[in-house]
């Protein structure tokens, strides 16, 4: 299977389509607040973790009954199977984690926010929820005797003494829970299994054990910027909204029903523990997704409202071994087009069962580093810069004063251009253009109604600069 088309399915990418067609403004002022300090952070780091890390597989699909190739199961036995998916907690010990570990290689790499997930749609809770025994404290699991146990605690507490942003990832669905695949059904589909208008009330014990445990969340661990849910099937449904979503929905999405877990009460409880708290209520439309999340995809112009391409280092979110990572290339690469087209860019890491990245993962984040380290102003802070894009060439800028053009090295571009042409991209007369760790100052002029900068040959022929070479233009 190609790369691309794997990567789509293996990482169920929500449609650039959907994700980016509606967005509707917060008033909130403290989440207004909150919103533009995250738009200036520009790059977050997202981890994917759970028992399930032992198998190397992909995070919770396995255990849903939809028949897709990126998710099948090696055991025919249906029930066998989720028995013994669930009792890999009973061997999770994850001995070599760090958290200090993670937080100085993230902080190194030029990171700036945080998402954790507390709990996919498996159930298992990397927390110490009081409200299931379904999770890493829990005395049948083996780590629950080490001092942080407590991952998310000990991961949030820190990535904030660096001065990161802090999220939680939440799924909204919980296929552990008995209020949710209730075991007296079968489960065919990744939404609830029974009929939630003949059985209200246990559907309203789901709602109040989800409630309870964000409560947790947003109550136990210091400070939380963002509430990161997930599985957007889990929402409040209008007649009509179904009747579209029923005729839409394929063979293996089918029992989708009005799932209203009571958001304008939730966002309200949460936002008293924590005030301004972002609320990214991901695919559902509506004022509960203060920012919009293009999955794996990164929008191919400029868009006027928050947005992040949340994307792994590899097809997966998950930890599973022998993936081909992302190069370092194409990660910047894609940290500049995401910038310059006003988004963030929040890449993926699934941890190994021992607690641990991949040696290529840190590899990644220590060359992207490096990178930053001399071209980061031009990211951090910035805004789109008009016109976004020539060719390989893309804009930010921090003021009217200084603006800043990324030139796209490609993989076998040994050496650089002699001159870059530009057509849109016009700078004062008087403007001075300087490139990023370096001394030496190219010339340029404006002529024809283009601009043309010419590159020194020590730089053209001697670059350290291996993936994308930054100038900069200070204006008058």
């Amino acid at each position: 299977m190609a790369e691309e088309k794997k990567e789509s399915l293996h990482a169920g990418a929500v449609e650039i389509e959907k994700a980016i067609k509606e967005y509707y403004p917060e008033t909130d002022p403290l989440v207004l607040k909150k919103l533009e300090e995250w738009k200036k952070l520009k790059f977050g780091l997202l981890v994917h973790w759970a028992p399930s890390s032992q198998w190397g597989i992909v995070e919770s699909w396995s255990l849903c009954s939809e028949d897709e190739e990126w998710c099948k199961r090696k055991i025919e036995d249906y029930c066998e199977y989720k028995k013994q998916y669930e009792n890999l907690m009973t061997t999770f010990n994850p001995v070599k984690f760090d958290p200090a570990k993670w937080a100085e290689a993230a902080k190194d790499a030029g990171m700036k926010y945080f998402v954790f997930t507390t709990k996919h749609h498996d159930g298992f809770c990397m927390f110490d929820t009081k409200f299931t025994d379904y999770k890493i404290t829990s005395n049948r699991c083996p780590f629950h005797k080490n001092r942080n146990a407590n991952i998310t605690k000990v991961l949030f507490e820190e990535f904030r003494k660096r001065d990161f942003m802090i999220g939680v990832y939440f799924s909204k669905p919980d296929w552990h829970s008995d209020y949710y695949w209730w075991r007296r059904f079968a489960t065919p589909d990744r939404n609830v299994n029974y009929d939630i208008s003949k059985y209200p009330d246990r559907w309203q014990k789901f709602v109040e054990f989800t409630h309870n445990q964000i409560e947790e969340l947003m109550t136990d661990y210091g400070r939380i910027d963002i509430l990161w849910l997930d599985g957007c099937w889990v929402r409040k449904y209008t007649e009509k909204e179904l009747e579209e979503e029923r005729k839409k929905s394929n063979f293996n999405i089918y029992r989708i029903q009005n799932q209203d877990i009571n958001m304008p009460l939730l966002v309200k409880k949460a936002r008293t523990k924590q005030p301004g708290l972002i609320v990214v209520d991901r695919a559902v439309p509506g004022i509960y997704q203060n920012y919009l999340t293009p999955e794996n995809q990164i929008p191919d112009e400029h868009l006027p409202y928050p947005w992040e391409t949340c994307m792994p280092m590899t097809p997966s979110w998950s930890y599973e071994p022998g993936l081909e990572y992302k190069s370092t290339r194409k990660l910047i690469h894609s940290l500049i087009q995401i910038v310059a087209r006003g988004g963030n860019f929040l890449l993926g890491i699934g941890a190994k069962p021992d607690g641990d990245f991949e040696d290529s993962a840190y590899q990644r984040l220590k060359e992207i580093g490096n990178w930053i380290k001399i071209n980061g102003e031009a990211i951090y802070n910035s805004s789109p810069l008009y016109p976004y894009q020539e060719g390989k060439i893309y804009f930010t800028e921090v003021s009217d004063k200084i603006n800043y053009m990324f030139y796209l090295i490609d993989e076998n571009e040994s050496v650089l251009p002699e001159k870059i042409i530009l057509n849109k991209f016009i700078p004062k007369k008087a403007s001075l253009i300087s490139i990023l760790g370096e001394h030496q100052k190219p010339s340029w002029i404006i002529r024809k109604n283009q601009t043309i900068i010419y590159l020194p040959e020590e730089i053209r022929y001697n670059s350290n600069h291996k993936f994308a070479i930054t100038f900069k233009i200070i204006n008058p």
